[in-house]
């Protein structure tokens, strides 16, 4: 689809499952399956919704998924159904081959937004996915991936990273920072201290990745915050100062881990903020 004089397309990875309580903290179960139905595992479904971008000069992806360097353990662990390698999605979406992007970035390193920035080859050694590109990450970021807490530790694989800083495709950048015109990174606390937003601006219109601030629809309500936050008071912050506005300017919204409809537009409906479909928006021209 066109936003303005850039093209984008949302490229998703795969599905897969988390705990449904770690995914609504405070939240009881009773108000969150009726929105998200659990499994016979308290797990919900997720999905990983990328974004490509081509700006005629760049070609441009915002996070890579979960990857595909799982054991068959860990596929049942985390319930991932993949039905096709991410390069034949992004092929079949976005028209485009894995050696013609020429950035990736990464709003932070934990598995599921990195995991696919590398793959292994049939010898088993791990290498960038994506051989001609410079990725990005902030350097805050990527220092908290190399000491992470205990509590977050298990989130952060360094085969997802390393290889790429061995290779010299890794580039650390600032807290804000513009990728190309109308294209900006800028941190949000709450899920960690570090992690990053995008915001895309072009014609007049916003396009916003809110990554894990607000992972799904069902999280657009204020206190809807994940048990995974190291800080749910400053996602609560960031939420009310983010999405009145989305709402208010009419922002598209990307909701990275949405498994049935991650781009939306909020609305106000009695006192508070609803994400509406924007399905039927002609022509592609969003």
């Amino acid at each position: 689809m066109q936003f303005g004089d850039y093209r984008v397309e949302v490229v998703s990875d795969t599905e897969f499952r988390l705990d449904g309580g770690a995914m609504f903290g405070v939240v009881p179960r009773t108000l969150w399956e009726k929105v998200c139905q659990p499994d016979d595992q308290n797990r919900i479904r997720l999905n990983t919704n990328c974004l490509f971008l081509d700006t005629g000069g760049e070609r441009i992806l915002i996070e890579t998924g979960i990857g595909e360097k799982w054991s068959a353990r860990h596929n049942v662990m985390y319930g991932i159904t993949r039905e096709r390698p991410f390069a034949d999605s992004l092929r079949s979406v976005a028209s485009i081959e894995p050696k013609d992007i020429t950035i990736v970035i990464n709003t932070h390193l934990h598995f599921d937004h990195a995991g696919g920035n590398t793959m292994p080859t049939e010898e088993g050694k791990v290498v960038p996915a994506f051989p001609r590109a410079r990725y990005f990450v902030s350097r805050a970021e990527f220092e908290h991936a190399e000491d992470p807490t205990e509590r977050d530790r298990a989130s952060y694989l360094p085969e997802n990273w390393r290889p790429l800083n061995e290779s010299g495709q890794l580039e650390l950048k600032e807290p804000t920072y513009e990728v190309v015109p109308g294209l900006r990174m800028e941190t949000h606390a709450g899920h960690n201290r570090t992690m990053q937003c995008w915001r895309l601006e072009r014609g007049g219109r916003t396009l916003f990745g809110f990554s894990d601030l607000v992972p799904m629809r069902a999280h657009v309500q204020f206190p809807w915050i994940m048990g995974y936050d190291l800080f749910p008071v400053e996602t609560l912050a960031a939420k009310k100062r983010l999405l009145p506005q989305a709402a208010r300017e009419g922002w598209l919204c990307l909701f990275y881990h949405d498994p049935d409809e991650p781009l939306c537009r909020l609305v106000e409906e009695d006192s508070k903020l609803a994400p509406v479909s924007v399905a039927s928006e002609e022509e592609g021209w969003i």
